[in-house]
Formats: structure tokens, C-alpha cells, sequence
């Protein structure tokens, strides 16, 4: 993407702020090229003095607050690339939360009327002043008339007015600032700045869309009919649009609330171990999960079910990334380190260039050290994180589907351990991972796989006769074309006889060029 001089002045304007806020202060500037170094002393110069005793996680999530809504986004995506800004840094960043100001009762009753085509009042019996902000929308709550005439709550998502174009311009800066990385240090393209901020494109775009979100709770939904202790708000599409979502309202607790769960007479360990399984469930069984499972979006309704909202963000793990989840976290288990390399190498993510046996070595720095640890201090989301650290060393590129699964795990995990402080990560996903490893790399999943190849030759074979059809159509158009020879027409003979008359031009050339360098060569 082009850097207009606008998006450079941004990116300018915002590194004073970063600068002010000390946020250079967190670059390490051993391995960075002089020009890099350079910069960095340069920014240093603008810190507050205050800055410099504060420590990096608070810096800069101080200086993305002030750069506002975007960068708070922004800082919260950042949060899945600890390789990037150091895993402190990375901690304190997933902390951070859009909660930011209400744009006003009337400016939502506004959007509401433009885009259902009634006004609030047509549509709800009341509506309340906002409940909850953030960068992107705000949450009201409302009552509606069902068609059987029952009465019910619901929240009301509406999109703040005006955030499609601030973020655009604010991604046009993202954009800028990355290209500049790495224009400055070619050694950052591995780390592929530009990528990242794609996939926080993409990403935005599908959350300022709330009909893809509803999309999102629904298919959240189908695939999850029958599972224990988890469900999602089921959405009314009548009262849906692109800049309005209406939800089932969840009379629950929120879990960052764990002794008000524990009045509310529930386990707060079986509450832990739902989530996790249920998070493990959705990514390695439908490769679809909520990726955006922090304490905030998850509640526990009266009866015992986790209950998750916020499906803006969502994750997607095809078949080979599951299949590689399931392996991985199975040989940690069993301390198979040549089976997890083997797994990297098949799946394409390590270059086939590099032996396994070595690969499989790094791979045991991180595994030995876990063992024999109680179960209660491993955790798996680090686990995973060290194994995203070390593949760079053996040139995996950077696989966003993987970092948000790292990045989403990682919060589940804490969440998780907020409930409950011995929560043992291994022995709750044991079971998940299992059945998942049984069910597709046992006997019935090698059944299914051969079934499916089978469906796959079937369809190939449906092609056959359309394409026996063309080699037929195109074997007759040559026989008719060379039937009398390859004719070729006064033009196409006269443009020949220019390139090859070049083309001995230019031998003649070379000849002449070799003969007087041998000549020189032989009077010396």
C-alpha cells in the first residue's frame, strides 16, 4: 500500500505520542541496524520523566489510550505477537479494554430509525440510556413484544456513528508504519508487519458489519446444540441490521466476578474446566471458536451454563491446523518431540530443508523443562507461545490463524485460573484432545478420510467425459491447422527474419568482442 504524505504525518504524530509516553523505552536495541538505533535514541529524547520509572506493559498501554479507540484495537490485536513487542509487553496489552465513552441515548436512536426504518419506540416497548461503550459500539437494554405476546428483555448493539471512517484512516496509518518497519530492518519481514495489520483489517471490517456477528451467533449456535454447559444469545433478525443487533438478554454473572458466581451456588473449578473444554471443543472439533473470550464476554447464567457474547472476533482453524493443535499439544503429553517436528514439517509450516531430529532438539528445550512441574504451573498458552518463538528459528513464517489460537488460549487459560488458582490445564484438556485424536486419527477417522477420498474420485471422475471432450474439440483444431503444413503469414515470416537478423548482429558482436580479447591477451 502506497504511504501518502497524509498517513506519514500520522504516523509522525503518533510516534510523538509513543515517544512521550516512553514507549521507545520498551525496544531493545541490540540486534536493531544503526539507522534503527538511530531513530529510537532520537524518540527517547521526547520521554516524560515520569515515563521512564513506569514499567513497559504501563507505557505503552498509557500512550495507546491516549492515541485513542483505534490504537486501543490495535494494542489488543498486538497482544498476539509477543515475539514482536516481548511478552510483558504482551501481557499488559491483553489487559487492555475499549471502555470508553457513550455516544448518547439519541445518537443510537438515530442510527436504529436510519437503519430498521422504524423509530426505537415502533420497535421496543422501552429502551434504555447505554449500559456499556466501546470503540466500536454500545450496548442498550430493551424490551420487545414476542408473537405468541410475551414480554422479554434483549441488548441492543448499536455501532457508534462515524467509526468506519476513523478507523479507515487510522488503518491507512497502520499501513504506513508497518512499511516503514520494515523498510528500516529487512530482518522484520519474517515477522511480516504488513500481514499483521491485514488480518486487523479484515478483522475490524467484519466487527463493524453486526450482521456478521449475528452470522457469527448463529452458526456459534448450530455447531454447538448439545454441548454441556455452553451456549450463545440466540439473535432476532427483525430487529438486526448492519449497524443493529438485538440479543436474547443473559441474566447471568460476568466471570470476572468469582465470588459472586460462588453465591450464586456454583463450582467455580467445574466452572473452569467447562470453559476450557468448551473453548478446546469449538477450535479443534468445528475449527471455529470465540476469540475474544476474556472475563468481560462470558457470563454464567442461573443454570450453570457458560454463556458467551461479543462474537465479533471469531477464529478459524481449517483441518491441517487442527490436526497440527491436536498432535502438538498430544506429543507435549507424551514427550514425542520428533512426532511434533515431523507434524510442523508435513503440515508446510517448517521449510522440509530442515532435519526433524534438530527441529525435534529445540523442541525438547521447551518440553523437559515442563515436566515433573505440578500440573497446576504448566501453562499451555506459554506452552504454545515458546513453540511460536523457537519456529522462528527454523523459518516458520508468521500464521495468523495460529496466533489468534495462541492468543485466545492464553486468556481462556487466565480466566480460567482466576476461578480457580490450582486449575490443572492438562488434565482438564486431556479429554478433548483425546477423543479428537481417536476420532480422527483412529480407525474411524482413517474410515472417513478414506470415504472421503473415495468422494473425491467420484467427483474427479464426473469431469472425465468433459474433458475427453475438449482434448477431442482441440486435437481436430491442431489436425486442421497442420493438415498442410504450419503456414505462417508474411508478417510473422517478416518479423522473424528482424529478430534473427538481431539476433546475428549481436553474435557477431560477441565474436568480434572474444576475438580482440584474445588478441590482447596473446601481444601481451
Amino acid at each position: 500500500m502506497a504511504r501518502s504524505p497524509a498517513s506519514l504525518f500520522r504516523v509522525a504524530a503518533a510516534g510523538f505520542v509513543l515517544a512521550r509516553e516512553g514507549a521507545f523505552g520498551i525496544v531493545e536495541t541490540g540486534d536493531l541496524p544503526p539507522q534503527a538505533v538511530l531513530l529510537v535514541r532520537i524518540a527517547r529524547l521526547f520521554e516524560r520523566r515520569s515515563a521512564r520509572i513506569e514499567d513497559r506493559g504501563a507505557r505503552i498501554s498509557a500512550a495507546l489510550n491516549r492515541l485513542g479507540p483505534s490504537y486501543v484495537k490495535l494494542g489488543q490485536f498486538m497482544a498476539t505477537r509477543p515475539d514482536f513487542v516481548g511478552q510483558d509487553v504482551a501481557d499488559a496489552l491483553g489487559k487492555l479494554r475499549d471502555e470508553i465513552e457513550p455516544f448518547g441515548e439519541l445518537a443510537a436512536r438515530l442510527v436504529i430509525q436510519r437503519d430498521l426504518g422504524k423509530p426505537v419506540e415502533e420497535l421496543f416497548l422501552t429502551f434504555s440510556p447505554p449500559i456499556a461503550a466501546a470503540s466500536i459500539a454500545q450496548v442498550h437494554k430493551a424490551s420487545r413484544q414476542r408473537a405468541d405476546g410475551t414480554v422479554d428483555f434483549v441488548a441492543v448493539k448499536v455501532l457508534r456513528p462515524g467509526v468506519r471512517g476513523r478507523f479507515q484512516r487510522d488503518l491507512s496509518t497502520f499501513y504506513a508504519g508497518a512499511g516503514l518497519v520494515e523498510a528500516v530492518d529487512p530482518a522484520m519481514h519474517r515477522l511480516r508487519p504488513v500481514a499483521v495489520v491485514d488480518t486487523l483489517a479484515r478483522s475490524v471490517s467484519m466487527e463493524m458489519d453486526l450482521r456478521l456477528e449475528a452470522a457469527a451467533l448463529s452458526e456459534m449456535a448450530e455447531r454447538t446444540k448439545g454441548d454441556p454447559g455452553f451456549r450463545v444469545p440466540a439473535v432476532d433478525w427483525a430487529r438486526t441490521s448492519r449497524d443493529v443487533l438485538t440479543l436474547e438478554w443473559i441474566d447471568g454473572v460476568k466471570l470476572s466476578d468469582p465470588a459472586a458466581i460462588e453465591a450464586a451456588g456454583h463450582d467455580l473449578r467445574a466452572v473452569a474446566v467447562r470453559l476450557m473444554q468448551a473453548f478446546l471443543r469449538h477450535a479443534m472439533r468445528d475449527g471455529f471458536f470465540h476469540a475474544d473470550m476474556h472475563q468481560g464476554n462470558l457470563f454464567v447464567d442461573p443454570a450453570g451454563d457458560i454463556v458467551a457474547v461479543d462474537l465479533g472476533i471469531m477464529g478459524r482453524l481449517g483441518k491441517a491446523e487442527r490436526r497440527f493443535l491436536a498432535e502438538i499439544l498430544y506429543g507435549f503429553i507424551r514427550r514425542d518431540y520428533l512426532r511434533i517436528a515431523e507434524v510442523h514439517i508435513e503440515a508446510g509450516y517448517v521449510p522440509p530443508r530442515h532435519a526433524p531430529e534438530d527441529f525435534a532438539q529445540a523442541l525438547r528445550a521447551i518440553g523437559e523443562p515442563i515436566h515433573g512441574q505440578p500440573a497446576s504451573d504448566i501453562s499451555m498458552g506459554k506452552l504454545l507461545t515458546l513453540l511460536l518463538e523457537i519456529t522462528g528459528i527454523f523459518d516458520m513464517q508468521t500464521r495468523p490463524e495460529l496466533l489468534m489460537l495462541q492468543k485466545t488460549m492464553v486468556v481462556v487459560e487466565g480466566v480460567a485460573r482466576s476461578l480457580d488458582p490450582e486449575f490443572d490445564m492438562w488434565s482438564a484438556s486431556e479429554p478433548v484432545v483425546r477423543e479428537w485424536i481417536e476420532r480422527n486419527l483412529g480407525p474411524a477417522g482413517k474410515l472417513e478420510q478414506a470415504a472421503s477420498g473415495l468422494g473425491e474420485l467420484g467427483r474427479a471422475a464426473t469431469t472425465i467425459p468433459a474433458l475427453l471432450e475438449n482434448g477431442a474439440r482441440i486435437a481436430a483444431q491442431l489436425g486442421e491447422a497442420t493438415r498442410d503444413g504450419i503456414t505462417l503469414s508474411p508478417e510473422t515470416v517478416e518479423a522473424i527474419g528482424r529478430a534473427e537478423g538481431r539476433g546475428n548482429r549481436w553474435l557477431m558482436i560477441g565474436i568480434w568482442a572474444v576475438a580482440a580479447l584474445l588478441a590482447v591477451l596473446v601481444l601481451r
